[in-house]
């Protein structure tokens, strides 16, 4: 029966509806231009860039231009792709335009989608940002749909790890720029620590559109971007402490897997100070938590949750030495990530590998944040209305539900739910079995890089298959004895063919696509469409390349390409190594040797095969390699015929994952286009999430129920009841997201003061009128402070303050004297020593010259700036780590934090003009060849960029909030110091800036100029 909400949907259709249908009649204008179109020369279709632009100039506006725009990349698209966007993908493009999430299902084409309002929008020469989650995207995209934006006359860049500064800004130039999530937070940050505007990179934040963001913004929202730089050396006292680890007994700790948190009971803080005391860190009768002993409770927290939470090939893996974290929701490698707070130490002391040092904050953003930065900001994904809430109150993006062009044929089984995970792997090897057997590709997702390889192992095992056939076969002979003949036989069946499997050496053939082997996922995925193909996929490693069926066609052909020209590749490859080799330096260390030969071969084999790729691809698009390509295509389509007669993809997954988000994902790989599919989860009580949300309770019930051994509960029911713990889940989660962006608004506010207070500083001319004013701001407060208003000459500290002004000012003047005049009041000694400090100032710029001066000035305020909000951030840091406290005193944290938040950064700022008026008067300056910016090597690293090493935090950045990502300053970057300094001045868009009769962002409620605006 239906509610009144379902009534009222039913009656005049839901908001989405509406929307749709409203797109609809635009769809109708976009496809009555078509024919025109159609009959345009290349050159007539290619003009169409500046006619619109010159519209736009003349007062035109882009939703008046979008039906022509769309229709001309459509047309475009048509000729040098080959595809023609359906009317689902225009009502997807007209919703990114509009600054909306379109949701979009797999396979829908979401790539091409993204052309028509990028090419729309970047018609007014602001830039366009496209998002994508890895590098490997980025590239495929920028170069993919890049040829239709070249065709019609934009310029296209990308953005990828190791470019240097000259590239960065040249990419950042171009009308459409393709990136990472993580180039493009670090990029701002960068560009927040530069000394000159030509050296930044960025030029604004005008549109983004942001492929699978879901991942990004909600996925991503807890891990803060930060670039940090190195800090004292602990590695011993880690390495100490993570040998009593081991050491401890269960009752000495307590593990919250729902929380994440292991604490001490008192048992164990006993145990450990005995340890401690033992080892010769803890002094007799001292106790772990004295307060000079906070170093010590800080290690040896993160070392029991370094054993206790942290697992091996779950959460990260050892590669070459190094602890590599392993994403939690795609299951891929986070080369260069580190957590914070020294947690990745603690890590290190465990697994016995190298101890990196510890890192200091130097500036940091979140993505929450950071994309919020962007006048209008629009995203797809395939799963995006689960979160629809969330979107709309932190990013204030309303999600589209975008209808398919096919209806979805993919059939979702209820989920099998089995008592014991023995039983579980029991089933999905028998399923995996007769899907190969049936010739039905299946994709079978698992949750961490240990369980896809245990299940690979599984597979490959002959005894493990054997055992599995023996189950099955005990099963049968169970069921026999009820007569269920029909059962009996199908079990029977299964069990000869595992047992036909166990026979081969190699076992069940399948494919592995984790982490390990995150080079080879596009490859992977790619063929795992195909006849009897298996493949193991920890979560949603692989998104952004579609699984066709049969397999695609296009690795194949390009593979059998480069074989057929593999003689020609070899001689040009050895002809230019040689050639290379010839031109080096002698070298007299053989290890030296082998290895810059092998740098050079891996060099020029690359860019040789890929120039031979780019013209092989080309010639088959034109015909010529028919011979070759014809009889692969022939038989990938008669391989996509038998896969749809078995009944399509197969996604077979292992476990549940906390979010429905991420379940929905992982089904939605199969069914694309309308094929045929089906998702099916098997789940056992023994599972994270099934045993962490009450999994006993169900485990009473299946037994009351005479659930068998081998048998799985199927029922309605259940999914409705896992999706609750889901939602409760999904719930918690998000109360984390709004509680971490409370906090950050905070720094965020005060973030943009800084940032905005730099780039005025690197805008203007000169920065006299400031350093005067901060002079004489100075000189004010310490007459208040020696000569408070209203009070005896009798208590004026005149002594003080000629002290003050000589340790401050370098100014000898006589204020004793000054003070002992009749009629002298503080009004008139601050007169007096304004214009003496004036005089002095002026005597400076007489003895450097005014250029010199003012370029020192300008330098000396860039230095002192970075270097208090340096301290300052390390302060909040330390603030928000232990700011939940105040809440057992009955005390609103958030008040609490925003309250003490402003009074340090009202402390900084007087710090600040205290620092740069003592440096501009004491010292003295560098020739004039020497006034550039004394950067910090470490701040000079993180600028230029150079092999980042991005890295998530385990700290909490606030109550509750999740952990953050750093980018650790990478050694020897400042080799690429000079790229961005010598990069000609590009044309850059003023950020939003406060105005100086707006209200102040620290929350004083003073005017800005009157506030924190009048550094």
């Amino acid at each position: 029966m239906l509610g009144f909400d379902g009534l009222a949907k039913k009656v005049f259709g839901s908001s989405n509806d509406r929307v749709v249908k409203g797109a609809r009649r635009l769809v109708q204008t976009i496809n009555a231009l078509e024919p025109e179109y159609e009959a345009l020369d290349d050159d007539a279709l290619k003009a169409k860039t500046p006619e619109f632009r010159e519209r736009l100039e003349k007062g035109e506006t882009l939703d008046q231009l979008l039906p022509e725009a769309f229709a001309t990349v459509r047309e475009t698209a048509k000729r040098v792709l080959g595809l023609r966007p359906f009317d689902v993908q225009l009502i997807g493009g007209i919703m990114l335009h509009q600054g909306k999430i379109s949701e979009m299902k797999t396979g829908e084409g979401k790539t091409l989608v993204a052309t028509m309002p990028a090419y729309l929008n970047a018609l007014e020469g602001k830039g366009v940002h496209i998002v994508t989650v890895n590098d490997y995207l980025a590239r495929r995209d920028a170069d993919w749909m890049g040829r239709i934006y070249r065709f019609l006359g934009m310029t296209v860049g990308v953005i990828v790890p190791n470019m240097d500064d000259r590239s960065r800004k040249a990419n950042y130039a171009c009308d459409i720029t393709h990136a990472t999530n993580n180039e493009l937070g670090f990029d701002y940050l960068r560009d927040n620590m530069k000394y000159s505007l030509e050296q930044m990179a960025q030029r604004g934040h005008r549109f983004a559109i942001v492929d699978e963001v879901d991942s990004i913004l909600i996925d991503e929202a807890r891990t803060p971007l930060i670039i940090s730089g190195p800090t004292e050396d602990m590695s011993e006292l880690y390495i100490a402490i993570d040998k009593f680890i081991p050491e401890l007994k269960p009752e000495h700790y307590e593990i919250d897997e729902k929380l994440r948190t292991a604490i001490l009971t008192e048992e164990g803080t006993e145990a450990v100070e005995q340890l401690l005391r033992k080892a010769g860190h803890l002094a007799e009768g001292a106790t772990l938590y004295d307060p000079e002993n906070v170093t010590l409770v800080h290690h040896v927290n993160q070392a029991l949750r370094a054993h206790k939470l942290h697992q091996r090939d779950k959460d990260y893996i050892v590669k070459n030495g190094k602890i590599v974290i392993i994403d939690e929701f795609t299951g891929r490698m986070m080369d260069g990530r580190r957590w914070g707070d020294g947690l990745h130490q603690a890590v290190e002391a465990k697994e016995g590998q190298k101890i990196q040092p510890e890192n200091v904050t130097l500036a940091s953003v979140t993505f929450q944040n950071y994309f919020r930065l962007y006048d209008k900001l629009s995203g797809m994904t395939g799963t995006a209305m689960t979160e629809a809430e969330e979107f709309q109150s932190i990013y204030g993006l309303e999600v589209v539900e975008i209808p398919t062009n096919l209806p979805i044929a993919r059939v979702d089984d209820d989920d099998q739910v089995y008592r014991t995970a023995e039983e579980k792997y029991v089933a999905i090897i028998q399923a995996i079995a007769d899907s190969y057997h049936r010739g039905q590709p299946v994709l079978v997702g698992t949750t961490s890089i240990e369980k896809s390889e245990m299940l690979s192992g599984m597979l490959k095992n002959t005894e493990v298959l054997k055992d599995a056939a023996s189950k099955l076969r005990g099963f049968a002979a169970r069921l026999n004895q009820k007569k269920e003949a029909d059962e009996v036989a199908r079990l029977t069946a299964e069990a000869e063919r595992i047992e036909e499997l166990a026979k081969r050496p190699e076992g069940v053939p399948h494919q592995v696509l984790n982490a390990r082997f995150h080079e080879q996922e596009a490859q992977i995925i790619a063929q795992a469409g195909a006849p009897h193909a298996v493949t193991i996929a920890t979560n949603m490693a692989g998104r952004g390349t579609d699984i066709q069926l049969g397999g695609n066609p296009e690795g194949r052909i390009l593979a059998a390409l480069l074989q057929s020209q593999s003689e020609e590749i070899d001689r040009q490859v050895n002809a230019a190594v040689e050639q290379i080799t010839a031109a080096q330096p002698p070298l007299d260390d053989p290890e030296q040797v082998k290895a810059r030969a092998r740098a050079i071969q891996q060099m020029v084999a690359q860019q040789i095969v890929n120039s031979a790729l780019k013209v092989l691809k080309q010639e088959a698009d034109e015909g010529k390699h028919d011979d070759i390509v014809g009889p692969i295509k022939a038989e990938v389509a008669a391989a996509k015929e038998k896969v749809k007669a078995a009944g399509g993809l197969w996604v077979l997954a292992t476990e549940r994952h906390e979010s429905r988000r991420i379940d929905n994902q992982l089904r939605g790989r199969s069914g694309r286009q309308g094929d045929e599919g089906r998702s099916t989860f098997y789940l056992s009580l023994e599972d994270d999430l099934m045993r962490i949300f009450g999994s006993e309770r169900m485990d009473g019930m299946l037994q009351r129920l005479g659930l068998q051994e081998g048998e799985a509960i199927v029922h309605t029911w259940v999914n409705k009841a896992i999706e609750k713990s889901q939602a409760k889940v999904e719930a918690r989660n998000f109360d984390i997201r709004k509680n971490l962006l409370k906090y950050d608004d905070v720094m965020n506010d005060q973030r943009k003061a800084i940032f905005g207070q730099r780039r005025e500083v690197m805008e203007a001319k000169d920065v006299a009128d400031t350093i005067e004013e901060m002079r004489v701001s100075m000189i004010d407060d310490l007459v208040a402070t020696h000569i408070p208003a209203r009070a005896y000459a009798e208590q004026w500290d005149v002594e003080g303050l000629a002290r003050e002004i000589e340790e401050n000012l370098a100014l000898k003047a006589p204020v004793v004297e000054w003070a002992a005049e009749e009629g002298v009041d503080d009004v008139t000694i601050r007169e007096r020593l304004e214009k003496a400090a004036a005089e002095q100032a002026a005597k400076r710029v007489g003895k450097y010259g005014q250029e010199r001066m003012r370029a020192v000035e300008k330098t000396l305020l860039l230095e002192s700036i970075d270097a208090a909000w340096r301290d300052h951030l390390t302060t909040l840091d330390h603030l928000r780590s232990v700011i939940g406290l105040r809440g057992y005193a009955q005390r609103d944290p958030l008040n609490e934090f925003k309250s003490e938040a402003f009074e340090l950064f009202d402390s900084m700022m007087n710090r600040l003009r205290t620092d740069v008026t003592k440096r501009i008067c004491h010292e003295d300056f560098p020739a004039e060849s020497e006034t550039q910016p004394q950067i910090p090597p470490e701040i000079l690293a993180a600028m230029q960029g150079a092999a980042p090493a991005q890295a998530k935090s385990a700290a909490p950045a606030a109550p509750g909030a999740a952990a953050p990502r750093q980018e650790a300053v990478a050694a020897g970057a400042a080799a690429a110091a000079g790229a961005a300094a010598d990069a000609a001045p590009d044309t850059v868009e003023s950020r939003a800036k406060i105005g100086r009769n707006e209200p102040c962002p620290c929350g004083s409620g003073k005017k800005y100029k009157h506030c924190h605006g009048r550094v």
